[in-house]
């Protein structure tokens, strides 16, 4: 499996890529071209055209969650695809994850409506675990079973909130945008779906901002203990927090234009 990050909070030097304080992957496993989260705005695409990626022949457009950075940047590539002929890809989400959010008034979710989302894509809303390729797995709705990732924003739970694990010869790697539902029982839920027990990496953000001392000493023990080959949180994890799971395993800095291979 090879997975590019087209955008993600920070660059890498000497790269020149653009970033933006959201997330979006693009991954190619046995033959499939998957975008994992559109970010926020276009920033994505003109990072993937200066990679040479073309995202109007993707087989899989996959939504973690429904948040503003992670779903904006759908309208974007929607004005791509009216410029030019395109693959429709399917739309793979939470079937709550396009359903409006909000904090106050204002509106935090995907803006689409579901008339514009059918026209170009496929839409398929599941909480149910779904193969993308034989080894790449849409994890579907995250059991919320400990007692110290309890995540409650702006009065949401975010149910919808998903992630990928792509089963690898090393392990499972599991593909997070923001572990809204906490990256241990993201873990644990991707082992019991997968069948296997050991993780060879984790890539993504982990949603430790300011966290509190049980959330992120817990995370550290559990992480730890799977003795992971490599760890790449990014995105919504600040440094602090990266500091603390520098104990947990070895470290990989994450940007836009950073190009990973799992195998």
């Amino acid at each position: 499996m090879k997975l590019t990050v087209l955008a993600d909070n920070n660059t890498l030097i000497d790269q020149y890529f653009l970033a933006e304080p959201a997330l979006s992957f693009y991954i190619e496993d046995s033959g499939k071209k998957i975008l994992f989260d559109a970010g926020y705005s276009d920033v994505f695409i003109k990072n993937a055209a200066k990679l040479g990626i073309d995202l109007k022949t993707l087989d899989y457009v996959v939504i973690s969650h429904g948040h503003l950075d992670h779903t904006r940047g759908l309208n974007h590539l929607i004005k791509l695809y009216k410029k030019s002929k395109f693959k429709k890809p399917k739309l793979i989400a939470h079937p709550a994850a396009l359903m409006p959010k909000f904090f106050g008034k204002q509106q935090i979710g995907s803006n689409l409506s579901p008339k514009t989302m059918t026209k170009y894509f496929d839409v398929i809303l599941t909480d149910k675990p779904y193969n993308l390729t034989k080894n790449l797995i849409f994890l579907g709705a995250v059991p919320r079973k400990n007692n110290f990732e309890i995540c409650n924003i702006c009065g949401d739970t975010l149910q919808d909130d998903s992630a990928l694990a792509f089963r690898g010869k090393g392990g499972l790697t599991i593909i997070t945008a923001c572990s809204h539902a906490g990256i241990v029982n993201i873990c644990e839920h991707a082992k019991n779906i997968c069948r296997a027990n050991k993780i060879a990496a984790v890539i993504g953000g982990l949603h430790l901002l300011g966290p509190a001392p049980k959330q992120i000493s817990q995370t550290v023990k559990y992480l730890k203990k799977q003795k992971l080959q490599k760890l790449y949180p990014c995105h919504c994890v600040d440094l602090n927090s990266k500091i603390k799971l520098s104990a947990s395993a070895p470290l990989g800095e994450v940007g836009s234009g950073l190009k990973l291979e799992f195998k």
